[in-house]
């Protein structure tokens, strides 16, 4: 989809000048129906504005999610997390795509699905809903899914900013410096405006005091000051609006889904104490308008709904599939193939659960799923598979299962009743422990003193602790919430009829103590610069499983590691090339991932390293290719507060190219003068 003209800023003007004040403020405002103001009820229709029709312009027809749509029976794509483990924007393009088709097809036009709020601790709740713990990776793939948005629908970006804790997200107030708050929490919202969005949503939460929704410094100065930003600004449902003129003033476009504060008795009574301009009601309803233009919805041109397939299943096993995080296949004990393997022990009642995440705003209903049990009944011709759900006073059988198997699956985990969007005494919530549940622990421990295999696959939407088992298994698989055909690819990884090759986009600790304290109740929260694979570095510790890591069932070389640059100064770019190959016997996919490192740098704080891009190739048994990546020197700048601007040190910096942020296979260095 186009971004704006000229001509449509002329026809978003002409509409305005013909319009009454009550007629904008229809603009600015949800009223949707009941269902707006209950939980679980997200699914029964979407949240709209008021159409006009003396002038033809349509309302905005809001839905949610970012797994897949959130009405009617739609395609469950795996989570944003389990997609961000494909390091694929091309992929996410094409589910940008299918989910902007469907959301038509159902009589939406705007779709909040591009979540990029930075996974600070994996405690964190919701971490399913985004990309990952890397400003850079999830700047790449947050931009790739609001492109293929933008072919059919607004790509409404959220929750900004700073919001990751859940369980007090209405009362936190986040503490961060400028400078954190411009180099760690923001640049990916930065990305996916460059790309195309629509709209942004504020966050519930406070920033440095102020909540976020009518926080003048994140929209005013930054969102529309100094990015142009020439979309609208959305409220989070019902408490991300909490007062008409501090809202608008601060530039807060809509409230959603209900007109509480940008009622019409309630702008008018602001503007007669004289709180509100006329003129800050015009911008507002110019920014609405002008989008509206760009995706048809004025005049005869609107863009008609039922366009399009109603469900992609074909695309969400594939994104299933490339999420898949091999961690650990001791002895080559993956993939269990046909013919050697007779028979298998299936343990654990995840096993025969479509486990797809979180309910409330994100939730999805497809026309069907696939449990991993279906999934393994499905592909595995000719080895028996024998389930035990592992229940109370099933343990025993479970145990006899697993001794008498050539090789047993423990599936263990998180369900929505774990982690999600708060409803308190409910489900969901913040986690208070990055370990499984004891029970779960001890099965897998029981499981591998008498199996002559033990496989375990995980599912869940962040980071889980293992380091009280790992030693105890022979191979691991990160499986995430995999969507309506998680259970076919699940099968597919095990029995070795798709190579692995999804790579973490988070840091796996060794236990919960190997992090900061993370406080799901808090008031306030300080948000410092480091967190993840920057924590780990600037703490010399040793993460479980690090960030950017994934094994394959085949093996690959890095070589011959080239640098370039095109000029001198901060405006440069650099042309980092290097060969890849497949040293194994399998065809396979791997991601390699540049790092620029800043050990000469002379501002504190410093990352040791940063990831500034990466690239993905599919290579046969033996081929070779290359891979380019182009970093942009601006991108490897600092915020410097003391003048409010970007700055790039004149220096030498490192660059390290491999498999994760500790699996590094080849460094170089440029200067830049």
């Amino acid at each position: 989809m186009k971004k704006n003209s000229d001509k449509d800023r002329k026809k978003a003007e002409s509409l305005l000048a013909r319009m009454s004040l009550d007629e904008k403020i229809r603009q600015m405002a949800g009223h949707g129906g009941l269902h707006s103001a209950l939980p679980f009820t997200y699914t029964l229709a979407p949240y709209p504005t008021p159409d006009n029709k003396r002038l033809k312009i349509s309302g905005l027809i809001f839905t949610d999610g970012p797994r897949g749509i959130n009405l009617g029976k739609s395609t469950c794509f795996p989570v944003a997390i389990a997609r961000g483990a494909t390091w694929d924007p091309e992929l996410e393009t094409r589910v940008g795509h299918a989910m902007g088709l469907e959301a038509r097809s159902r009589g939406a036009n705007a779709l909040g699905a591009v979540c990029v709020n930075v996974v600070r601790h994996p405690s964190w709740g919701r971490s399913q809903e985004t990309f990952g713990a890397d400003p850079c990776h999830i700047g790449v793939m947050g931009a790739a899914l609001t492109t293929g948005l933008a072919q059919n629908v607004m790509p409404v970006i959220k929750h900004f900013a700073c919001n990751s804790i859940e369980n007090s997200r209405f009362k936190v107030n986040v503490q961060v410096d400028e400078r954190t708050l411009r180099e760690i929490y923001l640049p990916h919202f930065k990305k996916c405006i460059d790309a195309g969005a629509a709209c942004v949503m504020t966050a519930y939460n406070r920033v440095n005091g102020n909540f976020c929704g009518q926080n003048n410094h994140l929209i005013n100065h930054i969102l529309k000051g100094e990015w142009a930003f020439d979309g609208f600004v959305m409220s989070d449902f019902l408490l991300g609006c909490r007062n008409t003129a501090m809202s608008l003033n601060a530039g807060l476009d809509m409230e959603m889904p209900q007109r509480f504060f940008y009622s019409k008795v309630a702008i008018k009574r602001s503007m007669a104490e004289g709180k509100i301009s006329l003129d800050t009601i015009n911008k507002a309803v110019a920014r609405i308008l002008l989008q509206k233009v760009r995706f048809g919805l004025t005049g005869e041109g609107e863009v008609k709904t039922g366009r399009g397939p109603k469900i992609h299943p074909a695309l969400a096993l594939e994104a299933a599939r490339k999420s898949m995080v091999l961690l650990k296949n001791q002895d080559r004990a993956l993939p269990l193939e046909r013919g050697k393997i007779k028979s298998i022990a299936v343990i654990g009642k995840l096993a025969g659960l479509a486990n797809m995440g979180a309910i409330g705003s994100t939730q999805v209903n497809p026309p069907y799923s696939v449990s991993p049990l279906e999934g393994l009944k499905n592909k595995a011709m000719g080895i028996e598979i024998r389930h035990c759900p592992w229940k109370g006073g099933r343990f025993k059988k479970a145990l006899d299962l697993a001794h008498r198997a050539d090789a047993a699956i423990v599936f263990a985990g998180l369900t929505r009743y774990d982690e999600g969007e708060y409803f308190p005494f409910i489900c969901g919530g913040d986690r208070k422990s990055l370990e499984l549940p004891r029970n779960q622990e001890d099965l897998i421990l029981s499981v591998a003193k008498v199996a002559k295999k033990v496989i375990v696959v995980l599912q869940g939407g962040g980071a889980i602790a293992c380091g009280a088992w790992i030693d105890h298994v022979d191979g691991l698989i990160m499986a995430w919430y995999p969507g309506m055909e998680g259970g076919n690819a699940i099968a597919e990884v095990l029995l070795g009829d798709v190579n692995p090759s999804g790579k973490l986009p988070l840091s796996f600790p060794v236990s919960t103590d190997q992090l900061p304290e993370f406080d799901c109740k808090a008031r306030q929260a300080t948000y410092d610069y480091w967190h993840d694979y920057r924590y780990f570095d600037h703490m010399g510790v040793q993460p479980l499983f690090p960030f950017g890591f994934g094994l394959s069932y085949t093996r690959f070389t890095y070589s011959d590691l080239r640098i370039e640059q095109d000029r001198i100064g901060p405006e440069v770019k650099i042309a980092v090339s290097f060969d890849v190959t497949n040293t194994g016997k399998q065809a396979g996919e791997e991601t390699a991932q540049i790092y620029v490192g800043f050990k000469n740098s002379s501002i504190d704080p410093r990352s040791h390293k940063e990831l500034k891009g990466f690239g993905k190739c599919l290579l046969q048994p033996g081929e070779t290719k290359t891979l380019n990546v182009e970093i942009q020197g601006k991108d490897l700048g600092y915020y410097c507060e003391a003048d409010r601007s970007w700055k790039v040190e004149q220096m030498v910096y490192s660059v390290y190219v491999g498999a994760s942020a500790r699996d590094i296979h080849l460094t170089g260095s440029f200067r830049i003068i």
